[in-house]
């Protein structure tokens, strides 16, 4: 990502490493190729493979862990109900056949505890998202993505203590493990690996492409292929996915070391000239700076002395952009929000299988990963396709820096569209009696899984960019550091939107096992709700043209 206007060197000096002088006043249709091609590497498809093959283990460990929590967390509950009700049903080994753990009351307290942890994970995640982010200006992508994999080590060593050591673990400690989410969730994660893929390439139809692939990386292994490994591995031994998805994590140690490295260490041999003090610096410039790391080729940013002060200041840099952007930019904001609240109702699915339909939970994971090939061929072969023949029946862009707005218009379309099919899929699902009716519902609801290919695009959008850049720029939303700075802020919505989803969904959950039957689909009614309401909201985005 090209960054412009080109800054001159604290010497007074014009930094001519791209050819061009702080003086200069070209246009920048004129300027950015140039500059984009000496002050960064050549963006070819070949460098997000790392960051790829990354999400894919963390997204497969991730479902190996999910699917076996029911069951672990179920077991225990299972065992302390019929301790009281009736003893007899227990087994010599002190377990109970899962058919007798659907019990109303077994169902809610499963629930509940989930919902418990979901929302110490989330809560976690999005206090330390900014202090993390700072640890990253400083040590780079790197250094956090490690740092990222130690929550999520630690959440399936200790599900598999709480669960094998019954006798001296007790139930509730499960819900400690989720608090080191402090170490870097979710929020952090999806941050850096977004914002590294939306800076791999200039070109509009190519970054909707790379979002569509992650995005169905993400969605395959965690949801679909994952559950299916998770119970059959489970049906050899209900300890096996914790093993193994710690494996997974592991391996990722050696991948992130693929990723292009961050501006600190670059930067420090890339950049002659020495840096201005940190008290030099106006409030301005600070508010400006990254949220995240930007890329190797870019001029690391040093955040003032103190962790506090510099938290201060980064939460003033989020509100100065947000509230400098358009309208436009809110209401995408918003559908984020809603969407990710929504799509909360997703972590509910193995659970609601289970108790409506009567099923094991080894049955539910093979279930979901009978969705993984439809979602594949829309994913990788189906979008980009419509995409590629969309492109080609309109006239290029001057710029393929940024979105048009005919091309911004599409996006939008192709977003309501998805939409509509969430909403129709959430209140089948919600409504489906019987298992018959769940499959084609399940389905209905995965066409609606392109959503994120159309929105992320609407970030480079002009009509989200503030006046002043639209009229220098040309529209620019995203140039420079600013692709880190607008991620960061979609994450962290994103992650508000969970911390709502999260304890909402579970406590519609727990009602809805309450009143049974009907009620049992109330996630999911509120869930279409929410998505109807983004469709809405993006009719209020007004594309100029």
């Amino acid at each position: 990502m090209s960054r412009s206007p080109m800054r001159r060197t604290t010497n007074g000096s014009s930094d001519d490493e791209g050819g061009v002088t702080a003086g200069d006043r070209r246009s920048f249709s004129d300027t950015s190729a140039s500059a984009s091609a000496n002050l960064r590497p050549p963006r070819n498809k070949p460098s997000v493979r790392p960051i790829l093959v990354l999400v894919a283990l963390v997204s497969l460990a991730w479902s190996l862990y999910a699917l076996p929590l029911n069951r672990v967390i179920e077991r225990r509950l299972c065992r302390d109900y019929y301790l009281v009700h009736d003893p007899s049903v227990i087994g010599p080994d002190g377990s109970v056949r899962e058919e007798l753990c659907k019990e109303d009351s077994i169902q809610q307290g499963l629930g509940r505890l989930q919902g418990v942890m979901e929302t110490a994970w989330v809560v976690g995640d999005f206090i330390m998202t900014i202090p993390l982010v700072l640890l990253a200006d400083r040590y780079g992508h790197r250094t956090v993505l490690w740092l990222n994999l130690v929550p999520r080590i630690i959440l399936l060593a200790w599900t598999f203590c709480v669960g094998y050591f019954e006798q001296a673990v007790p139930l509730n400690a499960i819900v400690l493990a989720p608090l080191f989410s402090v170490l870097g969730g979710d929020c952090v994660f999806n941050s850096i690996v977004y914002s590294l893929v939306a800076g791999s390439t200039d070109d509009d139809v190519l970054r909707a492409t790379f979002f569509g692939q992650m995005n169905a990386i993400s969605s395959i292994f965690l949801s679909q292929l994952g559950p299916a490994l998770a119970s059959a591995s489970m049906s050899v031994l209900l300890w096996l996915p914790f093993w193994t998805g710690i494996l997974l994590l592991l391996l990722a140690i050696p991948v992130i070391s693929l990723i292009p490295s961050s501006p600190v260490a670059a930067a420090a041999s890339h950049h002659k000239s020495p840096r201005p003090s940190v008290s030099a610096q106006d409030d301005s410039d600070f508010d400006t700076a990254p949220l995240l790391p930007a890329n190797s080729h870019q001029r690391p940013y040093t955040p003032p002395i103190g962790l506090a002060s510099s938290v201060v200041h980064r939460f003033r840099a989020i509100v100065k952009i947000v509230t400098s952007y358009p309208v436009n930019f809110s209401l995408l904001l918003c559908g984020f929000f809603l969407t990710s609240l929504a799509s909360s109702d997703t972590k509910l699915l193995p659970q609601y299988i289970s108790k409506r339909y009567h099923w094991k939970f080894t049955s539910v994971g093979y279930l979901l990963s009978g969705k993984a090939v439809f979602n594949f061929v829309l994913l990788y072969f189906v979008i980009p396709a419509v995409l590629r023949r969309t492109r080609a029946s309109r006239p290029r862009s001057h710029s393929q820096s940024t979105t048009t707005p005919d091309e911004s218009t599409v996006n939008i379309s192709y977003a309501q569209i998805c939409l509509v099919f969430s909403v129709l899929g959430a209140t089948a699902i919600g409504l489906a009696s019987t298992i018959w009716l769940l499959v084609p519902s399940l389905l209905l609801y995965a066409m609606g899984i392109a959503l994120p290919m159309f929105t992320y695009s609407l970030l480079r959008s002009p009509a989200m960019a503030p006046p002043l850049r639209i009229g220098e720029q040309r529209g620019v939303v995203t140039a420079g550091g600013s692709d880190t700075q607008i991620f960061s802020i979609v994450m962290l919505v994103k992650t508000m939107g969970m911390l709502v989803g999260a304890p909402l969904m579970a406590t519609l959950w727990v009602k809805g096992v309450g009143v049974g039957g009907a009620g049992l689909g109330l996630p999911y009614f509120v869930s279409a709700a929410c998505y109807g309401l983004v469709v809405w909201v993006f009719t209020r985005i007004r594309i100029r043209g």
